[in-house]
């Protein structure tokens, strides 16, 4: 497997302010770019925009897209759906409307641009993360569910339609094992292949969420006790956090305490994480063939703030590309597992640049501008295979 890799661009950053197509289409091409993938947030959300007026817009990006000579390969999802619990709701009613209304309705978009579809829109509540057989009857549930997406997918020709991955245990798929379960599941439900996207921001939550260390338990415990707030402190289970508050309190003894915690998190590890999903390499390296769109933002490591690649940023920046581009071809090197989804055919490296409410325009453009630049010098042609990109690594 050999596929072809291209530079795009994400147009959530024209939201409300260039929304017409024809306006963000010149925006984008002035940047040297010729592919796009087309946000929800950018006026084609199904649910704001209504059945007519969204034949209107897939007409509107057709012509424009030939005129300008550009293409949008992919559609996603945007802040719409990621501000509710959408597919794992507690109510049936609204999981079977965001599948057929929303979900269903952006893959007959997507396909009608001949488009790649993407979406994250689901949250565990938190009485889900308490009990291990609700969570587990969820985490179920939205298996099937995603399994009927992908079917829907494979049904109606789509290229290719994923889930993104998150960084947080209230937003599965958030651990590089537990994604690689849900592709499986889908697959193995579904019959038809189902993907990720994987966020180069979002393996930056998972250190946050850590089995703790029993010194640092010891530390913790005993800064409490001098009234010491303990902050970003995570423990897991309510049960656990109760027995660490009893033991500031001095109403259980220290090592008491730490002992029960560490035997409680041993018992819940859907709530915890390991090193390696800190790891943009390690997620890469793993996953990075079964994500047909990568979203590129730069980031301090410790959030997701989808900064530009442009010079101020990267200075200060932990990705880079050449590494993210090596892990990539360790990814594809990989032998061929059945269990899997096929790996795919093409990758689409996307920039994902968001822009404050308060945000400069002409700020933001030319940070742009120096974030194509900086990754077109590893992928200076737009449907270059992999190979040949591998090949300019090793002459760097």
């Amino acid at each position: 497997m050999d596929p072809k890799v291209y530079l795009a661009i994400d147009n959530c950053y024209a939201s409300k302010r260039w929304i017409r197509p024809a306006e963000w289409l010149k925006n984008i091409r002035s940047l040297g770019l010729r592919y796009i993938e087309a946000s929800a947030d950018t006026e084609c959300d199904p649910m704001y925009m209504g059945e007519a007026f969204t034949r209107d817009w897939i007409e509107e990006v057709r012509r424009e897209c030939e005129a300008q000579d550009m293409c949008v390969k992919n559609v996603y999802s945007g802040h719409g759906t990621y501000a509710t619990s959408g597919l794992t709701h507690y109510d049936e009613r609204v999981i079977v409307r965001f599948r057929d209304g929303w979900m269903k309705k952006q893959i007959d978009t997507a396909n009608a641009l001949g488009a790649g579809f993407g979406f994250f829109a689901h949250g565990f509540e938190e009485l889900l993360l308490q009990d291990d057989a609700l969570y587990a009857q969820k985490l179920d549930q939205l298996y099937d569910t995603l399994a009927d997406v992908a079917a829907y997918a494979a049904q109606t020709g789509m290229n290719y339609v994923g889930l993104e991955q998150m960084y947080s245990p209230h937003q599965p798929p958030w651990t590089i094992d537990g994604t690689e379960t849900l592709l499986r599941e889908v697959y193995l439900r579904s019959g038809a292949p189902f993907y990720i996207t994987e966020d180069l921001g979002h393996m930056n939550g998972q250190q946050f969420f850590a089995i703790p260390d029993a010194d640092v338990l010891r530390e913790k415990i005993e800064n409490g006790r001098k009234g010491v707030r303990a902050r970003r402190f995570w423990v897991g289970t309510e049960h656990a956090h109760a027995l660490y508050q009893k033991a500031v309190a001095g109403e259980i003894d220290t090592e008491t305490a730490v002992g029960a915690i560490l035997e409680d998190a041993q018992a819940h590890p859907h709530i915890f994480s390991r090193p390696e999903d800190w790891s943009i390499d390690a997620w890469v390296r793993r996953l990075g063939c079964y994500s047909p769109i990568v979203h590129l933002q730069q980031s301090d490591g410790k959030s997701s703030p989808h900064w530009p690649f442009s010079a101020e940023f990267n200075a200060k920046g932990v990705v880079r590309a050449e590494e993210v581009l090596r892990a990539l071809v360790a990814s594809y090197a990989q032998a061929d597992d059945p269990t899997m989804p096929p790996k795919c055919g093409e990758v689409v490296l996307t920039l994902e640049p968001f822009i404050s409410t308060a945000g400069n325009t002409f700020d933001l453009m030319d940070d742009l501008r120096e974030s194509v630049a900086y990754w077109r010098k590893w992928v200076p042609r737009d449907g270059m295979h992999l190979s040949a990109i591998r090949r300019n690594l090793e002459q760097k």
